[in-house]
Parts: C-alpha cells; sequence; structure tokens
C-alpha cells in the first residue's frame, strides 16, 4: 500500500513505537505477515529465549498477525509496526496497524464456545483465547485512525548476549 504524503507524516507519526530492542514493520497480508513473523523468531532478542518460551512467543505473534490482516485490513493491506522490549523478567511487544477498530473497541473476551462432536468443531474461534491465556498483560487502544496492541510475556533467556536488533 503506497501512502499519500500527508498520510505517511501521520502515519510515522502515529504509527510511533516505544524504544525498543528490535522493531521492525511488515504489509498487512497474509505472505508478508508470514515473512515477517519468520524475521520475527529469528531476531537478536527472540533467539535468545528459550524453546518454550519462543514458542509462547511465536503462537501470540502469528494470533495476532493473522488477526490484523483477517479482521482489522480485511479491506486492503496496510503497515503494521512491531516493537519488542526485553529485560531480564519479561518480553513486551508493542503492534500498531491503521486497520479498523476492533469490536467496542476492546481486545475480545476469547470465550470458548463449547465443543461437540468432532465434526461440530469450529474451524477458528480461539485465538484470542490462546492469545489471553499465554500473555501476562494484554493492552489494546484505539488512537485517532491506529490500534496500539501490547502484550507482555514473562521471559526465560538462555544466554545474556546482545540483545539489540533493527529491521525496517
Amino acid at each position: 500500500m503506497q501512502f499519500e504524503p500527508a498520510l505517511h507524516i501521520l502515519a510515522d507519526r502515529d504509527l510511533r513505537v516505544p524504544r525498543s530492542d528490535l522493531h521492525m514493520t511488515v504489509q498487512g497480508d497474509a505472505v508478508s505477515v508470514r515473512a515477517g513473523l519468520g524475521r520475527l523468531m529469528g531476531s537478536a532478542p527472540l533467539m535468545r529465549l528459550s524453546p518454550d518460551c519462543r514458542g509462547t512467543v511465536e503462537i501470540v505473534m502469528a494470533e495476532v498477525l493473522n488477526n490484523i490482516v483477517e479482521h482489522a485490513y480485511r479491506a486492503g493491506p496496510g503497515p503494521i509496526r512491531i516493537a519488542v522490549q526485553s529485560n531480564a523478567a519479561r518480553l513486551t511487544v508493542s503492534v500498531c496497524d491503521q486497520g479498523q477498530e476492533m469490536p467496542q473497541g476492546e481486545v475480545p473476551q476469547g470465550l470458548l464456545a463449547p465443543l461437540g462432536a468432532q465434526e461440530d468443531l469450529p474451524e477458528g474461534g480461539f485465538g484470542w483465547h490462546l492469545i489471553r491465556e499465554l500473555t501476562d498483560e494484554l493492552l489494546y487502544e484505539r488512537r485517532g485512525l491506529f490500534n496500539h496492541l501490547r502484550f507482555s510475556i514473562s521471559a526465560e533467556f538462555e544466554d545474556e548476549g546482545p540483545i539489540v536488533s533493527h529491521f525496517e
């Protein structure tokens, strides 16, 4: 998606991400999100996480990014900015997009429907439940035309190597 010059200035200001160990922008379509998730998981801050913690981050990020593609950008793709901050005990991820606002302006409850016979199992509808169960903190805010989602996960690191990595 190409921005008009005035919108590009607005997007740069309102899509700002916090000071971070890693920041990247991906296009909000299925192919770009898949490639971006691979780049994100291969980044220095995330490579240092324990395998279990990396798996948790990957599940949560895949669900968040796929929700943005399927729901926020259902009318057409746009930019998704991601920032990752880490310290000895916590990994905090901020995600910002210009898509449609979340229903009722808040993160869905993620309640699971009762499950019936195997042939009646739903194909989807588990994403927000998974996100809520796997994160320690989950915050959403709509600022003007922009969605800002932030979540935290307790971090388990395998080593104390460098954590700074920047993508654009």
